[in-house]
């Protein structure tokens, strides 16, 4: 991982976190860019900022939601372009089961910003 982009993901994981924590859907949705695609815990694909946002206001409205990112990966993967790869950890105060999922991130630069370009949420038990 290059100083680098991890300095960048590093940022944009804080700023995604301290949205979740209230969850913020206008600043979590903020953080996508323009065209983004975006799997989270359901089968819906959702695109752009609009979708980001629905899909952040659809969630339940936890008392005190938080996320930590363990294992996090990143590589530049062109001047303007990061692949990022984590485990997230929910912490929902035991309004339900805690939740881990494995995350991938593409970063863009966009308007002169990182943006996430794809967001991909998936399950860590394994499928096969």
């Amino acid at each position: 991982m290059s100083n680098e982009a991890d300095a960048i993901v590093s940022a944009v994981i804080a700023k995604w976190c301290a949205g979740f924590a209230t969850l913020d859907a206008a600043a979590l949705s903020s953080l996508y860019a323009r065209n983004a695609f975006f799997f989270g815990s359901n089968p819906r694909l959702y695109r752009g900022r609009d979708g980001v946002a629905d899909y952040f206001n659809g969630l339940p409205r936890w008392r005190k939601p938080s996320a930590s990112f363990s294992e996090v990966n990143a590589a530049q993967a062109g001047p303007d372009l990061i692949n990022m790869a984590a485990t997230i950890s929910f912490d929902l105060a035991g309004e339900r089961d805690d939740l881990v999922v494995k995350m991938s991130w593409v970063l863009t630069r966009e308007d002169g910003d990182w943006k996430i370009v794809n967001h991909h949420a998936s399950s860590q038990a394994p499928l096969i």
